[in-house]
């Protein structure tokens, strides 16, 4: 009888350790079952897209004063940073050898006239004479050439007159706009000269309240800038402040520089604080596309796609969720929507998720802007993980893009 009571213990205690083995077993496998979702709320912000870029301050207007005759500086009456107005004298060439050289036209140019003065007395009274017969032909004719001749030589000597005085009048050095001197080439006592190219003397800005920027924008960013758009810019000589400015100009000549194309984008850029200085280095930023105050959610939730297994998993877990059927449809339909005029994110409402259909504005890669089928509050999924698979391993599967295949692969476990 003891030994039958021992036997029933015994089976007994088997039958309870089995017991709690299962019971342990289906707690594993529920928590390996089980799907958590990431979320982020629909939520109203401002998105921007832009394009970054170098450039070079520059005044609007930038003129380099020279002359036209060669000499010496005898006088320099403005220096660097000098305000200047139109018609103002900046400096004056020695004006003795252009004097000297003004005399001697102007006596070739008495001469000419006398001699024009003879010459047409001569001819008249030859043509006279010729006129009765009483000179011959020849004589008439050398009266002719000659007072030609001498009305000729007038001209040139007018000329060579003419010039000498402009000249002389070249010995003055004159601002030719309203502005600032930024260089100064020349000392008093140096000589210049202008026998084959026109040497600069002064280079003036017309008015450095209103600057420009020329800034070279990369061709692969350069169909996306357009008249009119916002630019703010920093400079090193100020590196706490942002300076604005606005796109006014693509020109259409392209730089090549190291086989790198770009173009030159002029930016107007009010500097009423004459802070900004010619020359300087601007590092700038382009708003190429700007929305206020508009529904937005992380661009993760736009390249999340749910995981086959995983699904499969919370389809299992939720037979009755009356969200299922479109979610298979979804799933079915993932590839096909790809390319079309919407996109499709999945919306958590309490523990469910289904797709929906949304139109997708300005995207910056970090958020999207919802222009409709989604309401500020909503949840959208961007990322999806189960606690484990059959193999007690986790997984997850989140809004990323595919692999990159410059990526290494790693060597496979064992």
């Amino acid at each position: 009888m003891k030994t039958n009571k021992k036997i029933l213990i015994t089976v007994l205690a088997g039958v309870a350790v089995l017991a709690t083995i299962l019971l342990i077993t289906r707690s594993c496998r529920k928590e390996a079952q089980r799907i958590t979702f990431e979320t982020a709320k629909v939520t109203p912000s401002t998105i921007t897209n832009t394009v970054t870029a170098t450039g070079t301050l520059q005044a609007i207007k930038t003129v380099d004063v020279g002359t036209q005759v060669s000499g010496v500086i005898s006088k320099l009456y403005a220096d660097y940073n000098s305000h200047v107005k139109k018609g103002q004298l900046l400096a004056e060439l020695d004006k003795r050898s252009l004097t000297m050289n003004l005399q001697n036209a102007q006596g070739n140019y008495e001469n000419a006239k006398a001699e024009v003065t003879y010459q047409a007395s001569n001819y008249e009274r030859i043509k006279a004479l010729w006129t009765k017969k009483l000179v011959a032909e020849s004589d008439y004719d050398l009266a002719l050439y000659n007072y030609t001749k001498a009305k000729a030589s007038l001209k040139t000597a007018t000329s060579d007159y003419e010039k000498a005085k402009v000249n002389l009048e070249y010995a003055y050095i004159y601002s030719p706009i309203d502005g600032v001197v930024l260089k100064r080439a020349v000392d008093e006592g140096q000589t210049v000269a202008a026998s084959f190219s026109t040497p600069t003397l002064f280079s003036i800005a017309n008015d450095l309240t209103q600057m420009q920027v020329e800034a070279s924008i990369d061709e692969a960013d350069i169909g996306q800038v357009k008249d009119g758009q916002k630019v703010s810019f920093t400079v090193d000589a100020f590196p706490d402040m942002k300076f604005s400015g606005e796109v006014i100009e693509i020109r259409m000549q392209p730089v090549t520089t190291n086989n790198v194309v770009t173009y030159t984008v002029i930016i107007k850029a009010p500097n009423p604080d004459l802070k900004l200085m010619p020359g300087m280095t601007a590092s700038i930023v382009v708003t190429v596309e700007e929305a206020t105050n508009v529904l937005c959610v992380p661009s993760k939730a736009l390249r999340f796609k749910p995981d086959s297994a995983l699904m499969a998993t919370y389809l299992k877990n939720s037979p009755n969720d009356e969200n299922n059927s479109s979610i298979k449809k979804a799933m079915a339909a993932t590839d096909k929507n790809n390319g079309q005029e919407y996109s499709e994110l999945w919306v958590k409402v309490g523990n469910s998720i289904h797709p929906v259909r949304v139109q997708v504005g300005i995207n910056d890669d970090i958020h999207a802007q919802i222009i409709s089928g989604l309401q500020e509050g909503e949840e959208v999924v961007i990322s999806m993980t189960s606690s484990g698979n059959s193999d007690n391993n986790s997984k997850t599967t989140t809004g990323t893009t595919s692999k990159s295949p410059f990526m290494p692969t790693p060597p496979k476990r064992k």
